[in-house]
């Protein structure tokens, strides 16, 4: 699971990448038993909006997976990306295991390479995950022309677009 601002940019740039089968929007990193948008939009779940990022590694490794997530959005601000400001905007990666735990870190390692040393990315333990409400899955090619979708995931899209085009679906 990887947090990095709105759910709906994370989920628009990741179903352009060739190998990703699946991307689901969520809640997590919070305290809240059964989170929903309007509660997590408050910033006192603790929630993040988060994705989870089903691929084929033999497709698109999953250095490039991560590499994408740092490139996507900015993991200098913390709790938040531009005008999205809260908790539930910070800039986070939540593993499952000790190995995912290490690519995790190695990932916020290479990106400190461009970033520099102020990085604010959490890496965390998964713990409950909530599967966002279902108009937000795929939110953006079911709603292309809604207002934060133009001016926010646009960008994101024609930015991963350019610097990843060897991925790119068809």
């Amino acid at each position: 699971m990887i947090a990095g601002g709105c759910f709906w940019c994370l989920d628009a740039v990741y179903r352009v990448l060739r190998g990703v089968s699946e991307v689901v929007s969520g809640y997590t990193g919070g305290t809240t038993a059964d989170p929903n948008y309007e509660a997590v939009c408050t910033g006192r779940t603790g929630h993040a909006e988060a994705v989870a990022v089903t691929f084929d590694p033999e497709v698109i490794p999953a250095s490039v997976i991560l590499d994408v997530f740092f490139t996507l959005h900015d993991p200098t601000q913390l709790n938040r990306q531009g005008n999205d400001i809260g908790t539930q905007y910070r800039s986070a990666m939540f593993y499952t295991d000790d190995e995912q735990k290490r690519l995790f870190e190695t990932a916020r390692d290479r990106a400190s390479e461009w970033w520099g040393s102020g990085i604010t990315t959490t890496i965390e333990p998964l713990g409950d995950y909530h599967d966002a409400e279902d108009y937000h899955q795929d939110f953006f090619n079911k709603n292309p022309g809604q207002g934060y979708c133009m001016a926010v995931a646009v960008p994101k899209v024609n930015k991963i677009r350019k610097s990843y085009s060897e991925y790119l679906v068809g």
